[in-house]
């Protein structure tokens, strides 16, 4: 018997010897077409080679190519468990010409691998080919001696394959493998062709014509060859088997299956085994491929996949997850063909015990609710839709999940009724909508969403992509098409730009396409939670909804986002770690030069905290840490100690981001978040905090630089030192020790500056009024106004005056730029009878001022108006004359 890695490994090596360049398998997710969910045949890598969008170093190739068809037009999913060769994940090998050779060498190397490489017997083998292809069936009698009756013409679109409604199309010939008369079934178009004793093997597709509109518009100048053969299937035609379940790769699977669940492996248990082994393929390669779980696109159709494996699981009567202990027989059976799964072991893992955890949460309550709702059914009774769609709506049961559980009763799904209950769903989310103060303007993006379904966003993997155009949105109202010089918001099936939402400033970028289109993404905003809008103005050409449009993100500006996201998430702990567990986040902003977070702190954050919690997260970065995220409840993820972020609205499913590492091994930042992080924390560089201030009552702002911005901060501070040196005559490094001084000196200077003034002022050097000692209202009066004197001086001024006077009232007025201030002082043996407040109010008052204060024996204050200092000094000199009328 020959192995399935053997086989595969032999197709590539035959292929190889003769030529052809032997390319790896693309990822499942395709980098190239938009249209497709997953990749589903082995040419769609090649699909811009073939239409000459594209150039390669090879003009042959060879390949095995993963495959899934488990959504859209192409699903298998229904199948997968009760026929011999359904599967959701496939392999196909593949050999191709882009315009080398064509169909004589394409037939000589099919033929030469079968029979002679591989030694299947000619008198098993049946070909067909397109009815008008006379030039294939001569080929095929020349090359392989087949009589008449075996080469078998067609008259239908199965032996005529296009790639699309416009492209590169031609004829087909297929291979067929009779595995005998025992088996039920008739050669290819006879009458009971869809028996299973002739098998399709390999199909050559010979691309020679070019249509448009579903019609050939002329013949292609370079003739290319595109092959697809199932290894499933010729791995059973090899292993003299007739059912592709009973090839070696599967019967180890299912025989890891029926160990684990102790169960057997066949008889009413056969149709579940398979189920979980070939779901088992679909879901590992999946999430090696960077799908996830999720309630969209093509994480929405691998929770499927998932879940469907899981209630067979839970048929076999297994008591705990079972899907993630098989992983390690698929990584053993398939690993060294596909290093991925290796890679990608420990998260394949992690992915299907936590979704089999969580669906078993649910199982058991939504089948006891199916078990009571086909009470007294018959076999061919139908299941009511509503029901269905409460399975559905409830416990996350997918109609086809449901369908599937009621297949082995006999029992049917109403379809129309489940579709129905849907509709009114919507209809009433709707009318909620509308009840719930919602702008009017997002009518049209609620509309947009019930109409093209959620943008799938692809830009936690990859930073370029291809989308389709499903809605053009000018100056509020949708557009079939814009062109060069407009601004438009351009919504496609699929994205790498990110949306803004949690403090994560939107992705902006480029969008173009072969036509000649052009334009500048300049900010990526998500509406209603499921539709990325790309702000876009056109620099050339013009863009129609339908389009097939490339995505590209600004890379450098996303790196800078990145690295103050995640910088964002272990500030966010340093800070807990040093100023306390109270503090939480109340707001961020995430730009790609800088990062701003509001926390929650009743005081200022210390220079000694603030340095603290920045060389924390220095210390993280240096360490490198991998930052790792994974799909999980709100829950669940809260229960390992992730924390919620300020202003996220979660729903069932959250991204949980873990960063770094303490001293004891334990996870440094657990956060919910959605938005997207470095890969490993030196891709931060370094961190800089360089503000902090109050943002309101209880909250504090922390701005901070990483990486090239932090780098060029420091320098310019570096910079402005050696400036300042220079400056100074001194070195950068003695620059505080000088500037200390200096101060110091300063502070002399302006003493010695103070008491010379004041000595002087008092001496009546300084212009102003004489300081002379004079009687008003029989006491001692010294008034004087101070031209350009500090007003921090006046009260020692006054002081001195005093001792002066002896006994009496001292007034000093000081005017600096216009403004004047005034102290008066009244000696201790008046204070009874005169209070220095009393007489600073009419001084204040003459200055136009209002207020001031101090004791019964000083007081101070000022006036705006300068240029009536003398008039404060007269107003005070009437007062104590009043006194003097009065007693």
């Amino acid at each position: 018997m020959t192995a399935t890695n053997d086989i595969r490994r032999s197709f590539l090596d035959y292929f190889g010897s003769t030529g052809h360049q032997i390319v790896p398998s693309a990822p499942l997710v395709p980098q190239n077409d938009p249209t497709l969910m997953f990749v589903n045949a082995g040419m769609v890598p090649f699909k811009n080679v073939f239409t000459g969008l594209e150039s390669r170093p090879y003009s042959t190739a060879t390949s095995s190519q993963k495959c899934v068809r488990a959504g859209g037009k192409h699903n298998d999913l229904d199948n997968v468990g009760y026929t011999a060769r359904h599967h959701t994940f496939f392999e196909m090998l593949g050999n191709f010409s882009f315009g080398d050779y064509f169909k004589e060498q394409a037939i000589t190397n099919a033929w030469a691998l079968l029979t002679r490489e591989w030694g299947l017997p000619a008198d098993k083998l049946t070909v067909t080919v397109f009815h008008t292809d006379d030039q294939a069936f001569d080929l095929w009698k020349k090359i392989a001696g087949l009589p008449d009756h075996r080469i078998i013409r067609i008259p239908t679109k199965d032996n005529f394959w296009a790639m699309g409604s416009d492209g590169p199309c031609g004829p087909c010939s297929e291979i067929f493998y009779d595995h005998g008369e025992h088996i039920p079934g008739g050669p290819p178009g006879s009458p009971d062709e869809d028996g299973d004793r002739f098998v399709e093997i390999w199909n050559l597709v010979f691309m020679q014509h070019l249509q448009e509109a579903d019609a050939i518009v002329g013949d292609l100048p370079r003739p290319s060859i595109d092959t697809g053969m199932g290894l499933e299937r010729i791995a059973a035609v090899l292993q003299g088997v007739h059912d592709n379940y009973d090839t070696d790769t599967f019967k180890a699977l299912i025989a890891a299956s029926g160990a684990l669940t102790h169960t057997h492996t066949t008889g009413d248990n056969q149709a579940s085994h398979r189920v979980i082994a070939d779901h088992l393929r679909c879901s590992g390669f999946l999430v090696a491929d960077g799908v996830l779980p999720a309630n969209e696109g093509r994480g929405y159709v691998l929770r499927r996949i998932m879940r469907r494996a899981m209630r067979h699981a839970h048929l076999l009567g297994a008591k705990e997850p079972l899907m993630h202990r098989l992983v390690p027989a698929l990584v053993a059976e398939m690993g060294a063909a596909y290093p991925e799964l290796i890679r990608a072991q420990p998260l394949i893992e992690a992915t299907l015990q936590q979704e089999e955890t969580r669906f078993r949460q649910t199982l058991d309550k939504g089948l006891r609710l199916l078990d009571d709702a086909t009470i007294g059914m018959k076999p061919g009774d139908t299941l009511a839709g509503d029901t269905a769609f409460r399975l559905y709506d409830t416990f996350g049961f997918p109609y086809d999940l449901t369908e599937d559980a009621l297949r082995a009763q006999g029992f049917k799904v109403d379809r129309a009724g489940f579709d129905a209950a849907m509709a009114e769903q919507k209809r009433a989310a709707r009318a909620a909508w509308k009840g719930s103060g919602a702008k009017a303007s997002d009518e049209l993006w609620f509309d947009l969403a019930e109409e093209v379904g959620a943008t799938e966003f692809t830009g936690y993997a990859s930073d370029v992509g291809e989308g389709v155009v499903l809605a053009l949105v000018k100056d509020g109202q949708r557009v079939e098409q814009a062109a060069a010089g407009e601004k438009v918001d351009v919504v496609v099936n699929q994205t790498p730009f990110y949306g803004e939402s949690g403090g994560q400033v939107g992705d902006a970028g480029f969008i173009s396409n072969d036509n000649g289109l052009s334009g500048d993404v300049a900010d990526t905003s998500k509406q209603l939670g499921k539709l990325w809008v790309h702000h876009t103005t056109l620099t050339a050409g013009t863009i129609k909804v339908g389009d097939t449009v490339k995505l590209a993100i600004d890379v450098a500006r996303r790196a800078a986002i990145r690295a103050n996201h995640s910088a964002t998430h272990l500030l966010h702990e340093a800070l807990r770690q040093r100023v306390g567990t109270h503090v939480a986040q109340k707001g961020s902003l995430v730009a790609p030069e800088r990062l701003r977070f509001d926390v929650s702190h009743s005081a200022a954050l210390t220079p000694e905290e603030l340095a603290g919690a920045e060389a924390a997260v220095n210390a993280q970065i240096r360490g490198n840490g991998t930052v790792e995220t994974r799909l999980m409840t709100p829950d669940d993820a809260i229960a390992m100690g992730a924390m919620a972020l300020f202003g996220e609205k979660y729903g069932d499913e959250v991204r949980v981001v873990s960063m770094g590492s303490e001293d004891d091994g334990k996870i440094y930042s657990i956060e919910l978040c959605g938005g997207t992080h470095v890969r490993a924390l030196g891709d931060i560089g370094l961190l800089k905090i360089v503000g902090e201030s109050a943002v309101s009552s209880g909250v504090r702002r922390v701005e901070a630089l990483t990486g090239e911005a932090a780098r060029a901060w420091l320098n310019a501070r570096d910079e402005k030192l050696r400036e300042a040196a220079v400056s100074l005559k001194t070195s950068p490094d003695e620059v505080p020790a000088r500037v200390a001084a200096l101060v110091e000196e300063k502070r002399r200077l302006e003493r010695e500056l103070a008491e010379a003034k004041k000595a002087l002022a008092l001496g009546g050097g300084n212009g102003g009024a004489a300081p002379g000692l004079e009687t008003v209202g029989g006491i001692g009066f010294v008034g004087q106004v101070l031209d350009g004197f500090e007003a921090k001086g006046l009260r020692g001024a006054v002081d001195e005056a005093k001792k002066r006077v002896g006994s009496g009232v001292a007034v000093m007025v000081a005017v600096n730029e216009g403004r004047a201030s005034v102290a008066v002082g009244v000696t201790d043996d008046l204070v009874a009878s005169i209070s220095a407040v009393e007489l600073l109010r009419r001084a204040v008052t003459a200055l136009g001022g209002q207020g001031g204060g101090g004791r019964p024996d000083m007081a101070q204050g000022g006036g705006p108006d300068g240029a009536k200092a003398g008039e404060a000094v007269a107003a005070i000199r009437a007062v104590l004359e009043e006194r003097q009328v009065t007693a």
